[in-house]
């Protein structure tokens, strides 16, 4: 593993009006004083199946983004957006092999992060929480279905406006969890990096019994391990962290 007392440089792709992503990110790398986070942003607005919202997404400006942060030399970037939870994840992984062909360094997305996550952990059954409107849920829920994971257990808000996601409070945020949990759901996963669960990741954990996984937290969990960097270190955000 790398030592962590030289500093390592982890790259975020951030949707432009996403307004969790970074601060969170910030807090949950408080006393890592050898880790830092940095990002760059791409025009993400709108979230839809609408041709204009799927073409935000294109390869072109992430590209272009992706040969900014490397010229900080991160150790790792990660897309910090979930949009191939909805176009797919072979979308995201040919995204993430055009961005280590480009810039030479190991890349991932968010949603690729939880697929990872749960097959490293044994989960097939997923409570999806998500800000989303009701055909891109059911988009998330018919991807993740053919990769093994049953997304039966749902809550959604139906909203389209990115920025609209970060205004979702932690109570509303909780009964979603707590809604697909009472289903059945073997973890919680809460898809969507400006939607502000991961502070409330470790209560509701400890109340309900099944991990809670935030895509915030999990996109840095992927990052410091694409960067070869133990994620134990991160303490009192979950059980995301912990050895496993």
């Amino acid at each position: 593993m790398v030592d962590t007392q030289s500093k390592v440089r982890l790259g975020m792709l951030t949707p432009s009006s996403n307004s969790v992503l970074e601060p969170m990110t910030a807090r949950m790398l408080v006393g890592q004083p050898g880790i830092t986070a940095h990002f760059a942003r791409l025009r993400v607005t709108q979230i839809g199946l609408s041709s204009a919202a799927l073409d935000q997404f294109d390869q072109a400006p992430m590209l272009a983004a992706s040969e900014l942060l490397a010229d900080a030399r991160v150790a790792a970037i990660l897309w910090n957006g979930t949009a191939g939870a909805w176009l797919g994840f072979a979308s995201d992984a040919a995204l993430s092999e055009a961005i280590t062909r480009q810039t030479g360094v190991p890349a991932s997305t968010s949603a690729l992060a939880f697929r990872d996550l749960f097959r490293k952990r044994g989960i097939t059954r997923v409570g999806l929480v998500t800000p989303y409107t009701g055909d891109v849920q059911a988009q998330i829920q018919t991807n993740w279905q053919a990769n093994g994971l049953d997304c039966s257990a749902e809550r959604h808000l139906g909203l389209s406006e990115n920025f609209a996601f970060a205004e979702a409070d932690e109570a509303e945020i909780a009964g979603m969890v707590r809604a697909v949990a009472g289903e059945g759901a073997e973890a919680a996963a809460i898809v969507c990096t400006n939607l502000a669960g991961a502070a409330i990741a470790p209560a509701l954990e400890a109340e309900l019994g099944i991990p809670v996984y935030d895509s915030v937290a999990v996109s840095l969990w992927k990052a410091m391990d694409l960067a070869r960097l133990e994620t134990a270190a991160i303490t009192g955000w979950g059980s995301l962290f912990a050895p496993h």
